[in-house]
């Protein structure tokens, strides 16, 4: 009788194995017909082309090559397909907030995301970023990670470490390697000597180190010690001021004082005011030479979300309240830092200025928008971004490799994605109109395919009524759904623009 049961259950396992193959054998093919290949890396159109995905993977490009016998085909003429887009700078993985935060992003076609910094523990970035990676979750890719910033005493930002000590330096660091973090975020308040210490052991760990220049530290003094990145205008505009001198000793001496949140807003502008293109051109050059990458995020301008928060928007039904609510009251504390809008507006422009310099020099840039600082939306405000390097003076298609072809450089993955290619990985957008002339028609969004999937209009259109149906929902249960929350923190004296929760 065991003899037959053992028959039988072998038999069994047998027959699930064909079974098994078969069902990932049927997996149909993805095929688009008669579609506008943008190449990223020069600017040519591709017109009548069939791109043909298997799995995740593109498997075949050209004008004339075999279509699968089952395939799922899309006539894609009169459209043009670009690679997925990438957030470079973002804070994605906090709390639940990828409940809302990845439909938002992949309804605009951001198939890929470098995280910033989160409070999650370790094991749930990695569950995180493996869940995505298979399909589990449907949310982009994510091509570097990080846990929480590394900042110095005194630090009130979240999500933070506050490291006091080299020691301490360079076993989080290490920790950091172990854990399975891509890189290390540095802060404003990090000491000169623990900063140090943190790049020479990330050199010995071979893990790159980005973020912010801390006060202790200068621009161009991080780019000659190897800072892979630099986040924003951190340092940029104190550096390219004729003032220079000056503003560091008031900054150091209010930083004495226990004045310690960020760059003073007020030293911020004057340094803007007292700009100096020579300057600017020196560290440009210098930022060139070493290699430094330079993720602006100019969407960040005080100007942007003042403005944002007097008109309403309606894609605010995409956000939860309480997020909103905390939107508004940083945006309120910012513009009492910095009440004078023709202030915002100067330094606004200056950024601009400061960006087409740096770009005409041959600094490589990144897209990113630090979302979800206020009325900074998840995905939207990609798009946005690309609009505002247009306006400090890149092409439609060197602001579209901001998104692309650059981070796949950035993060040494060129052979994987960043260009539409035979054996690249399939994060592609299908767009009604062709965004080399017009950067905004990268907004008119036909499919997605994310993971190689496909994700049609209507599928995108879903999406993005799930979340403002669960906001509705979460409203009248009252269930509290906010990334990073000022309510519950302490009083302190405002150097810098409050808007910022975290970046």
């Amino acid at each position: 009788m065991k003899q037959i049961l053992c028959l039988t259950m072998i038999l069994l396992i047998a027959a699930q194995i064909p079974a098994q193959k078969t069902a990932l054998s049927e997996t149909r093919p993805l095929v688009f017909t008669g579609v506008t290949v943008i190449d990223i890396s020069g600017g040519k159109l591709k017109s009548g082309t069939t791109v043909i995905v298997s799995g995740n993977r593109i498997t075949n490009v050209g004008k004339k090559v075999k279509i699968p016998k089952d395939a799922q085909i899309i006539d894609a003429g009169g459209k043009f397909l670009i690679p997925g887009l990438w957030d470079m700078h973002a804070h994605s993985f906090t709390d639940n907030g990828w409940e809302w935060f990845f439909p938002l992003l992949i309804t605009n076609g951001v198939t890929g995301v470098r995280e910033l910094g989160t409070r999650l523990p370790f094991e749930r970035i990695n569950q995180m970023r493996r869940e995505t990676l298979e399909g589990k979750i449907l949310g982009p890719r994510y091509g570097a990670v990080t846990a929480r910033v590394l900042d110095g005493t005194g630090s009130q930002i979240l999500p933070q470490t506050v490291v006091e000590t080299p020691e301490q330096a360079r076993n989080l660091v290490r920790e950091y390697k172990r854990q399975g973090m891509d890189f290390i975020k540095v802060y404003n308040l990090l000491s000169r000597e623990v900063y140090l210490a943190i790049i020479d052991e990330a050199k010995r760990q071979k893990m790159p180190v980005a973020g912010h220049v801390p006060f202790s530290m200068t621009a161009a003094g991080v780019s000659d010690l190897g800072q892979i990145s630099i986040e924003h205008f951190t340092d940029i505009f104190l550096s390219c001021s004729r003032d220079e001198d000056a503003l560091r000793e008031e900054r150091r001496q209010g930083l004495a004082k226990g004045l310690t949140l960020r760059p003073a807003s007020p030293l911020e502008t004057r340094a803007g005011a007292t700009y100096d293109e020579q300057k600017a051109a020196a560290l440009a050059t210098r930022f060139r030479r070493n290699g430094t990458w330079w993720c602006p995020t100019i969407i960040l301008s005080g100007t942007v979300p003042a403005e944002r928060q007097r008109e309403g928007d309606s894609r605010l039904k995409y956000i939860p309240t309480p997020t909103q609510e905390t939107w508004r009251n940083a945006v309120n504390a910012s513009i009492r830092v910095m009440p004078n809008a023709d202030d915002r507006k100067m330094r606004y422009e200056r950024k601009l200025e400061i960006v087409g310099l740096m770009h005409r020099a041959g600094v490589r840039l990144l897209a990113g928008t630090d979302a979800p600082n206020p009325y900074v939306y998840p995905g939207f405000s990609l798009h946005e971004e690309l609009e505002l390097l247009i306006r400090a003076g890149l092409t439609p298609l060197e602001a579209l490799q901001t998104a692309t072809i650059n981070p796949a450089r950035f993060l040494g993955k060129e052979d994987e994605f960043g260009t539409i290619e035979k054996g690249k990985i399939a994060d592609l957008v299908l767009l009604e109109a062709n965004p080399l002339e017009d950067i905004r028609n990268t907004t008119r969004i036909a499919a997605v395919v994310a993971h190689g999937k496909y994700l049609a209009k209507a599928d995108l259109q879903k999406l993005l009524s799930d979340v403002e149906a669960a906001n509705l929902r979460n409203e009248s249960n009252k269930k509290q759904s906010v990334l990073w929350d000022f309510t519950n923190r302490p009083n302190y004296k405002f150097l810098s623009d409050a808007a910022h929760i975290c970046d």
